[in-house]
């Protein structure tokens, strides 16, 4: 968005892929400086900040929100407390990996590969 510019959504459900999701959207925009025009629905006018009206919609989506951000964050410390990283684990061990690579030294197609080792050609990409 560039300054001076002025979205235009029928409703604030449009922003998101529910109601209180457009209304976080409408609520980030605002805070970019952002008029937004709404013609219809719990947000409509046209705004630059938030309003009485907005504030109970916007409260429990924020609070989700911050709920997910707060249980992300206590997770990724748990894991490395000990010793992890959190996320995902590695879908290639040490034994799979090294047959890939002696594989590809000999010189098939990753998809090959992958068709062998029994992984996806994406992972053959992956193991350098």
């Amino acid at each position: 968005m560039r300054p001076g510019d002025k979205p235009t959504v029928q409703e604030a459900d449009r922003l998101g892929r529910s109601l209180p999701e457009g209304l976080i959207v409408l609520h980030d925009l605002f805070g970019q400086g952002a008029a937004v025009k709404v013609p219809d629905g719990i947000a409509a006018g046209e705004r630059t900040e938030r309003s009485p009206i907005l504030d109970p919609a916007l409260a429990p989506p924020e609070d989700r929100r911050r709920d997910i951000v707060r249980t992300t964050r206590s997770g990724l410390a748990s894991a490395a407390r000990t010793g992890g990283k959190g996320g995902r684990g590695r879908v290639v061990g040490a034994d799979k990996r090294r047959a890939i690579l002696a594989r590809r030294a000999e010189g098939p197609s990753p998809r090959e590969i992958a068709r062998g080792v029994g992984v996806s050609p994406a992972v053959v990409h992956g193991q350098v």
